[in-house]
């Protein structure tokens, strides 16, 4: 663990704090003599009467060294960019920010990351976004007569809540249910009798940690009963998931892969606020250290740091 001589150090992190990962992440940067301004992004906004420009509770007319971001409110279309606004104010004001909203938005947005996906040259499932039921019945009755199943998933979602597994042009939702947008992916079937995919935590642009999942179902989110396990990833997996993660701007991400049945890897999601709690149970890393350290060192000037190795 580096030590940084930072104890002044203006840092923000978006979130109330009070989950599991905002009490790892606060404890980690008081390790390190900062006590981090915890700001939910629905208390901030935008004022003519600062000198930022910012209305940051706690700040005043100051700007942070550094802005981590661990949640970002859900709320109507308006809210939400409001909320992405003040970040990409931040960055554009010359704020280090992790993740920056140009990352969020291509992550949160799951045919933005395929788009960035395919662009890289990354293997990931055939993947389609449509707005109109027939073209989403159209795709799917074709993928569905080469003897495929394909996967709905909403735009907008984490944790493996509101999957669908398509086996019949009935499965599909309602419009209403998909707010409108199908979004519908390949579904890949598991190279082992048992489902299961890899979740790597990049942080850099190197793998820090790295678990296989294994689900009690297809769905093999931890959030939906799936099981860690620790696991080693190879080169081939590491590269995947480090060019993943550069392809969506994230300075660090969760990427999910599977191995299809004859051996190729697939990239599924890359996450920009992934969940670290099931992945820390199997790893020897402290994840939120690792994470702080390399933030920080990002976000403070060399005088301000200090890189020995403590304890």
């Amino acid at each position: 663990m580096r030590t940084h001589r930072a104890t002044d150090a203006a840092i923000v992190m978006f979130g109330d704090g009070r989950d599991w990962h905002g009490r790892s992440l606060t404890r980690a940067f008081k390790r390190r003599g900062i006590t981090p301004l915890l700001a939910p992004l629905n208390d901030c906004g935008f004022s003519t009467e600062t000198a930022t420009g910012l209305s940051i509770p706690g700040l005043g007319n100051r700007l942070p060294e550094g802005a981590f971001v661990r949640f970002v409110p859900g709320g109507s279309f308006e809210e939400v960019t409001l909320y992405l606004g003040v970040l990409h104010a931040l960055r554009e004001i010359g704020v280090t920010v992790w993740n920056d909203a140009r990352a969020i938005e291509r992550c949160v947005d799951k045919s933005t990351t395929t788009f960035f996906l395919q662009r890289a040259g990354l293997p990931t499932p055939r993947t389609f976004a449509r707005v109109d039921r027939a073209e989403a019945e159209a795709i799917a009755s074709t993928l569905l007569a080469e003897g495929r199943k394909l996967v709905q998933k909403p735009l907008f979602g984490a944790q493996g809540k509101g999957l669908r597994l398509i086996s019949a042009l009935g499965d599909l939702a309602s419009p209403e249910e998909v707010n409108g947008v199908y979004y519908l992916q390949e579904f890949i079937p598991p190279a082992q009798k048992h489902h299961q995919d890899w979740r790597l935590f990049v942080c850099q642009g190197r793998v820090v940690a790295s678990m296989i999942r294994h689900g009690s179902s297809w769905i093999t989110n931890i959030k939906q009963g799936a099981r860690a396990k620790a696991a080693i990833a190879s080169q081939e997996l590491v590269d995947l998931a480090v060019r993943a993660a550069s392809c969506v701007g994230a300075d660090y991400a969760g990427v999910d892969i599977i191995q299809a049945r004859d051996g190729r890897f697939f990239v599924l999601e890359v996450n920009s606020m992934p969940a670290w709690n099931g992945l820390q149970r199997v790893s020897r890393v402290r994840i939120s250290d690792h994470l702080v350290d390399a933030f920080l060192d990002a976000a403070l000037p060399e005088e301000r740091r200090e890189g020995q190795e403590g304890a």
